[in-house]
């Protein structure tokens, strides 16, 4: 950038302050991203949606598995079904069946293979002392959301006070044990189907057509009652996302910019972590987005955030959203 009579023109620390400061301010004033936490109350788009049925009692099954459950087995806080034990090592205690009252099942939500929803966080691979230390930020009141209507974080808040560090530990271990494998297929497009919102979770509706993306990501299954209905941990999703996104992305995560730094300083050239590091790469980017902006906003702290803290400042929403397109493209 250049003055008027050519000479170069020199921010000052204070100006670059006042810059991110700036940035972030505006951001807090429009409030979090909707499209990332799943909170929006859209009215119901055009179309045919499933309506509220009578209760399912039938046994279920899903394709490879010789395994059947009924819809209250599928969704018991305290002995979900595993579809696929082979798929996995033998599950503690408390990722198999929690402990009631209290202690929800980690595999409820995370599933038994720690992949996870869209709504949610994928666990399995993290670095087992990473993963302990996020609990223990969810415990001390470190770790929120910036959203106060995403409800399953106050409930993962709720679920790590109540876990003894024995427990805590031994989830870790297990996750930790498994390495992350691809379960977001990541699709540029200029158009995506209607959705609806169910428990945080983008859903396509039926026969509700297209819409524009915008700027946003818009992340589904890629069977709706796969994942819906059987949270069958083999039925992945699709991220949806702004054309030309992916290439943006890729300019901001592998140069130092004047927003930001390159993101293999931290998390390792191929973005698949480095020692106590996590990995990022083919991962949920509505998770990295919400992520990046609870960490922009000071509603995630603790020691890991504090160190992200000055990488995510001078982001936008949509800068967030095109690091997200491209980190998640990336093969884990």
């Amino acid at each position: 950038m250049r003055s008027h009579n050519g000479s170069n023109l020199r921010f000052t620390a204070k100006a670059v302050f006042v810059l991110v400061f700036a940035a972030s301010a505006s951001l807090a004033a429009e409030g979090p991203p909707e499209w990332a936490y799943g909170t929006r109350a859209a009215p119901a788009p055009q179309g045919k949606h499933k309506p509220h049925a009578a209760p399912d009692n039938g046994l279920k099954h899903v394709p490879g598995s010789t395994l059947e459950f009924t819809r209250a087995q599928i969704n018991d806080p305290f002995g979900p079904a595993d579809w696929f034990p082979g798929d996995h090592p033998k599950m503690p205690e408390i990722v198999a069946h929690g402990r009631k009252p209290q202690i929800w099942a980690c595999a409820l939500c995370h599933y038994p293979d720690g992949k996870g929803r869209s709504e949610n966080a994928g666990v399995s691979g993290l670095p087992v002392s990473y993963f302990i230390h996020q609990i223990n930020d969810f415990k001390n009141g470190l770790r929120k959301s910036a959203d106060v209507r995403k409800k399953n974080t106050n409930l993962m808040i709720a679920i790590a006070k109540a876990m003894t560090d024995d427990e805590v530990i031994e989830a870790a271990n297990y996750f930790g044990a498994m390495k992350w494998t691809p379960w977001i297929k990541v699709v540029e497009t200029e158009s995506v189907p209607q959705t609806r919102i169910s428990v945080g979770m983008f859903l396509p509706v039926e026969g509700g057509g297209k819409e524009p993306i915008g700027q946003r990501i818009i992340e589904v299954p890629k069977d709706t009652d796969a994942t819906e209905v059987l949270r069958n941990p083999r039925s992945g999703f699709i991220a949806y996302v702004p054309v030309g996104s992916i290439e943006k992305g890729e300019a901001l995560v592998t140069a130092d910019t004047s927003k930001t730094v390159r993101c293999a300083i931290c998390h390792g050239t191929d973005l698949n972590g480095l020692g106590p590091v996590p990995g990022i790469a083919g991962r949920s980017p509505s998770y990295l987005v919400r992520q990046m902006y609870d960490m922009q906003q000071g509603s995630r702290k603790g020691e890991w955030a504090n160190l992200m803290k000055p990488v995510v400042s001078g982001l936008s929403e949509e800068d967030m959203l095109n690091i997200a397109a491209y980190v998640s493209s990336q093969a884990p």
